[in-house]
């Protein structure tokens, strides 16, 4: 939840914000974001908020009055209303429609599928999915997020950082999140490959997070001293992957990184 939000010994939720209704009602939205299968109860939300059922009720009424949540019986889920919100937001971030632009023109891109991704802490979150060859199936959709340990664009974007960043972040013997035989599994070993990607400039996955499929991927140039973390990756079926192929991949995404980030960088 927002770093405003403190949970109490008894499980509640206080706030010192300025407008606890509208802290409340993010709050709200992350635990039904949260929740395995995206729905949750009033007497969940009120738990988890802390705050009595009719206050937690009179809260969901004016979200769902604002198509936020929606209700289905007992149980709420998120609404269709933060769809249109976030497609509002990506559509005016130049970078994402600089994104599609160069995609459909790319002579190999265009025939993959490319994502663009931002770091947020040490997750990624998937801004854009260009899908030129849809025998790659991918289970990230836009607005998911996925550990950076575990993905190309995430090793990418982490690589850009400084190394006592990573040490605070991954330190040697935490294990990481793993979803495949292949997937590193100590922040050792992502140490070893950040400093390897740092020296050829590009991050390769290789049927880390999903069998059967790299991915390759590389950092956009940032836009202004507090510009966005962004990162272009694509991916690729290992078993018609070439050599050939990677070297056209690497070079177009760095194309695609300076076309959506600084074009003169």
């Amino acid at each position: 939840m927002a770093s405003n939000l403190a949970a109490t010994s008894g499980g509640s939720v206080q706030t010192s914000s300025p407008a606890p209704a509208v802290t409340r009602a993010a709050a709200v939205l992350d635990v039904l974001a949260a929740s395995p299968n995206g729905r949750a109860t009033l007497s969940d939300l009120a738990r988890a908020l802390g705050i009595p059922k009719s206050s937690t009720s009179n809260l969901l009424q004016a979200l769902e009055d604002a198509r936020l949540i929606t209700r289905q019986g007992s149980d709420f889920s998120l609404g269709r209303k933060l769809v249109e919100l976030g497609a509002a937001y990506l559509s005016r971030r130049d970078e994402v429609q600089e994104f599609y632009r160069f995609c459909e023109e790319a002579p190999t891109l265009s025939h993959e599928t490319v994502r663009i991704a931002m770091l947020d802490g040490d997750h990624v979150i998937y801004l854009a999915r260009y899908e030129g060859h849809p025998a790659v199936r991918l289970t990230s959709n836009i607005g998911d997020k996925m550990p950076a340990s575990l993905c190309a664009v995430g090793k990418a974007l982490l690589a850009r950082l400084h190394e006592h960043d990573w040490a605070e972040m991954f330190p040697d013997e935490a294990e990481l999140p793993v979803m495949t035989p292949n997937s590193i599994r100590t922040g050792r070993e992502l140490k070893e490959q950040l400093r390897r990607i740092q020296s050829e400039g590009y991050a390769f996955e290789d049927e880390e997070s999903t069998v059967g499929v790299v991915c390759l991927a590389v950092p956009v140039p940032t836009r202004g001293a507090h510009g966005p973390n962004l990162g272009v990756s694509v991916t690729a079926l290992k078993a018609t992957f070439t050599k050939e192929q990677q070297e056209s991949m690497v070079r177009e995404l760095r194309e695609l990184a300076r076309a959506v980030g600084n074009p003169m960088g």
